[in-house]
C-alpha cells in the first residue's frame, strides 16, 4: 500500500473509532488504536509512523527481530507481541517488546518476567481469553482467568494490564457484541475481587465498532490500514 493510502486509512480508521466512541457515549480518546504490522514490510511501519501512530502490534518472532532492528533508530515506537508465543523465543519479546497481549500460560509468564531487563519498565501483558474454547485458539479459559491473574500480578517484572480475546467472526453487529460482553463481564469480575486492570484489548477492522461499544480500550487493527498480509508468517 503507498504512503497516501497508507495515511488515508489510518485517518479513516480513526475517524471510525471517534464515531463509535460518540455514538457508544464513551470518552473521546479512550480507545487506543494498535495498528497491527504484522506480514507488513518497516517501510510501511514507518509511514504510519509520519502520521502520528506510535503502537505496532506484530505476531512472529522472526519476522519482528528485522523489522524492530531495521526501525531501532525510532525510539517513541511501542511494540506489541500479539501473536502465540514459544517458551523458546520469550527472550527477545521481553525485552524488545513494551505489551503482550497474548499470555495464556503461566510458563511463559515467568520465563517474560525472568527474563525482562532489570533496567526496562516492567512488561505490560493481557492474558488472552479463549471464551468459546475453540482448541484452535489459544487462550486461558473464563473459569480459570482469575487465578492465573492473580498469579501473573505477583511476578516482579511484569505488569498486568487487562484481557484480550480474538472472537469469532460475526457479519451481524448484534453477534459481534457477544463475546466482547462476555469478555467486559469477565474484566468487571477480575477487578470486583482485586486485579485492577485497565485494559480489554478486543476488536479489529471488521468489528472494531462492536468491541468499543462493549468497553474495547485498544482495538488492533491490521487489514484496515495496511490491507492484507504480503510477507511469509515465520
Amino acid at each position: 500500500m503507498s504512503t497516501k493510502l497508507i495515511a488515508f486509512a489510518l485517518q479513516s480508521v480513526r475517524q471510525r473509532i471517534a464515531n463509535a466512541e460518540s455514538q457508544f457515549h464513551r470518552p473521546l480518546g479512550s480507545v487506543a488504536l494498535l495498528a497491527v504490522s504484522k506480514g507488513k514490510p518497516a517501510s510501511a511501519v514507518r509511514e504510519a509512523y509520519r502520521t502520528g501512530q506510535t503502537d505496532f502490534g506484530e505476531s512472529y518472532v522472526q519476522e519482528a527481530i528485522i523489522k524492530l532492528n531495521e526501525l531501532s533508530g525510532i525510539d517513541d515506537l511501542r511494540w506489541h507481541f500479539i501473536g502465540r508465543i514459544q517458551a523458546n523465543k520469550t527472550r527477545f519479546i521481553a525485552n524488545r517488546f513494551d505489551w503482550v497481549h497474548s499470555l495464556d500460560r503461566l510458563k511463559v509468564a515467568r520465563r517474560l518476567s525472568e527474563q525482562r531487563g532489570s533496567t526496562l519498565a516492567p512488561l505490560s501483558v493481557c492474558l488472552q481469553v479463549n471464551l468459546n474454547m475453540n482448541s484452535a485458539k489459544a487462550g486461558v479459559t473464563i473459569e480459570e482467568a482469575f487465578e492465573i491473574g492473580q498469579r501473573v500480578a505477583e511476578l516482579p517484572r511484569l505488569k498486568l494490564r487487562g484481557l484480550m480475546t480474538i472472537p469469532e467472526p460475526s457479519g451481524d453487529f448484534a453477534s459481534q457484541r457477544v463475546p466482547f460482553r462476555a469478555l467486559r463481564e469477565l474484566f468487571e469480575k477480575c477487578n470486583a475481587r482485586g486485579l485492577a486492570l485497565d485494559t480489554l484489548s478486543m476488536g479489529m477492522s471488521d468489528d472494531l465498532e462492536a468491541a468499543i461499544a462493549e468497553g474495547a480500550t485498544i482495538v488492533r487493527v491490521g487489514t484496515a490500514i495496511f490491507g492484507s498480509r504480503d510477507l511469509p508468517q515465520t
